[in-house]
């Protein structure tokens, strides 16, 4: 039987979903204080939280768009997207072996905390300002993806307005995770996790069914499909798909985007010890790569099954994985698709908002200097955590009324420049021993992301049709630790 999923069904599929996570959340957060809300008192099970960390970092925007820009054609070609996920591999070994065994021994709860010590406290608030501005607006674009797609197969067909889906999609976030924050996330995730890798394996498993084939064949498929060229080594730098390119590149989003942010390393420092983290660290590393390789095989495959029965590619690449699982393959893959998309769209939310709640309350209201009692800190807490989804609700709104796809995912990438200084006040402090200028930080670190993206603007005329594309990020923090270098001095 094709899926036949309405939106009453749907709806009842996600209430029960969330059934099962608030009550994970009362279990995990019954006795929760700071301590817990933070990193979970120090006592997280490695294999829960490398589990977890999957769910996090994949994220709805690649369930959803993973898949569909598979097909799409432009300048990316589909699988030349594992050169950068190779390149992950790089960045996790270096956030093992160097990252975690300095966060570790600083016995931080805020990474940023690192750079108060080695750089002054102007180079601290800088760093946690600008992971708080890029991670609230990476948050909101994925929650937008996702309110997106609810909106239009389940509480749309309600008339309910966008405003009330997306204030229950982040109602629902805060109820599970106000009282437990990691405590509860290191096991919420995990859930959702295995919710989304079940949905991918489902789709292709029904899909194989379908095309009444089995594994091999769909190897096959793909392997002789025009989506499947892995590797690209003749073109020049100037190719967008250069192996070198691509893998320098993966590497440094993930030393930046995971070694260095606070939301993807709070669940690392919640393990028992160093070992465990960097055991934890290996584990999601390895299972993260299989896991990217059957997104994008999901995708070739979704866009073969298409061709073979006739349908016709929707013009937003977005939509034609949901379009397939809800409406062209058995109701068990459109009961998965919505628990894979919910599980996606909350493992990375729910883990942010909580990181965002935990970096203000630390590096901005200095909870670890303060003298307030436990009580008076947790009540804080509590308004800050509803501050930030209040804050998340309103970007949100802005961008739906903003109404155009391609501003939204400009203001995205834009968020992600402010990785850079990041990077650059941290590769300052690790491989320099001189002292900065305080009073020029700011500066600096406002200077360094304008300056990148009017250089990556104009790179093709001013660098002989060389474009950056996510080497922005090692350019952003080359002109930091520059401008550092700068206005700094020998010890």
């Amino acid at each position: 039987m094709l899926s036949q999923l309405t939106p009453t069904i749907i709806l009842g599929i996600i209430a029960l979903y969330f059934l099962v996570l608030i009550s994970v959340s009362y279990f995990t957060g019954r006795k929760a204080g700071n301590a817990e809300f933070f990193l979970a008192g120090r006592n997280s099970p490695w294999p829960l939280v490398a589990i977890g960390m999957i769910g996090a970092t994949l994220s709805g925007v690649t369930f959803i768009s993973i898949p569909g820009v598979v097909g799409a054609g432009g300048e990316n070609q589909a699988f030349s997207y594992m050169q950068m996920v190779f390149g992950y591999i790089l960045g996790y070994v270096v956030i093992a072996q160097v990252l975690l065994p300095l966060y570790y021994k600083k016995n931080l709860t805020s990474i940023y905390g690192y750079l108060e010590e080695r750089l002054g406290l102007e180079a601290y608030k800088t760093g946690a300002a600008y992971f708080l501005l890029s991670r609230t607006i990476g948050a909101a674009f994925r929650l937008y993806l996702v309110a997106i797609v609810l909106q239009a197969f389940v509480l749309g067909p309600f008339g309910v307005p966008f405003f009330a889906t997306v204030a229950v999609t982040i109602v629902l976030i805060w109820v599970y995770t106000f009282k437990g924050g990691i405590n509860t996330i290191v096991w919420t995730d995990t859930l959702q996790t295995v919710a989304m890798i079940s949905a991918v394996v489902l789709t292709i498993v029904f899909i194989g069914k379908a095309m009444e084939t089995d594994i091999g064949g769909m190897v096959a498929m793909v392997r002789s499909s025009d989506y499947s060229q892995m590797f690209f080594f003749e073109g020049g730098w100037n190719d967008p798909n250069n192996f070198f390119k691509q893998f320098i590149s993966g590497a440094l989003i993930t030393i930046v985007m995971t070694g260095l942010d606070q939301d993807m390393m709070q669940k690392n420092l919640s393990c028992r010890n160093i070992g465990d983290a960097q055991k934890n660290m290996y584990v999601f590393s390895s299972v993260l790569v299989v896991a990217k390789f059957l997104f994008l095989s999901l995708g070739a495959l979704l866009y073969i099954y298409a061709a073979s029965i006739g349908i016709d590619i929707p013009q937003r690449t977005d939509e034609l994985f949901p379009m397939i699982a809800l409406n062209h393959l058995p109701a068990a893959v459109g009961i998965f698709f919505v628990l894979g998309l919910i599980a996606a769209a909350y493992s990375s939310a729910d883990s942010a908002l909580t990181a965002l709640t935990t970096s203000f309350c630390v590096d901005f209201l200095n909870f670890e200097k303060s003298d307030a009692s436990e009580q008076d800190k947790q009540r804080t807490r509590l308004y800050v955590h509803i501050g930030f989804s209040v804050l998340l609700l309103i970007i949100i709104v802005v961008f739906n009324a903003l109404n155009n796809k391609d501003v939204i995912s400009q203001l995205f990438k834009a968020a992600g420049y402010t990785y850079g200084p990041i990077l650059g006040l941290f590769t300052f402090g690790l491989l320099t021993n001189r002292r900065v200028n305080p009073r020029l930080v700011i500066p600096v670190c406002v200077a360094a992301p304008i300056l990148s993206y009017v250089l990556n603007a104009n790179s093709e005329v001013l660098f002989m049709g060389f474009q950056f594309g996510f080497l922005i990020i090692a350019l952003n923090g080359l002109l930091t630790f520059g401008g550092l270098w700068a206005i700094s001095e020998e010890v």
